[in-house]
């Protein structure tokens, strides 16, 4: 598992919260796209994984209300997940090529 595999996977979940914004997916299909990252999680640091669920699990919650109210707020939610995926980009180009 490489970083490019990693990196890769990064670059479709940000192209996956920039769809949602543009509502062109739900809520819900980014958290499965993301879920489905296992060698981009396996690359970072195990704290990223929990942080990431956690986000998802309240980006799903947020789509159960029709409207933002102050604890389910999905665009406060994108803001810090793409915050998340800024901070998973640095570090996996931090971090030095393994050979496999």
């Amino acid at each position: 598992m490489t970083v490019n595999t990693a990196l890769f996977e990064l670059h479709a979940l940000q192209q996956a919260l920039q769809q949602l914004s543009a509502g062109k997916i739900t809520a819900s299909e980014l958290s499965a796209q993301a879920r489905a990252t296992p060698h981009l999680l396996a690359r970072l640091p195990p704290r990223y994984g929990q942080v990431l669920q956690d986000l998802l699990d309240r980006l799903e919650a947020s789509a159960l209300f029709t409207e933002e109210s102050c604890s389910f707020s999905q665009s406060e939610l994108l803001t810090h997940l793409q915050g998340w995926a800024d901070k998973a980009q640095e570090t996996l180009e931090l971090t030095p090529q393994v050979p496999e």
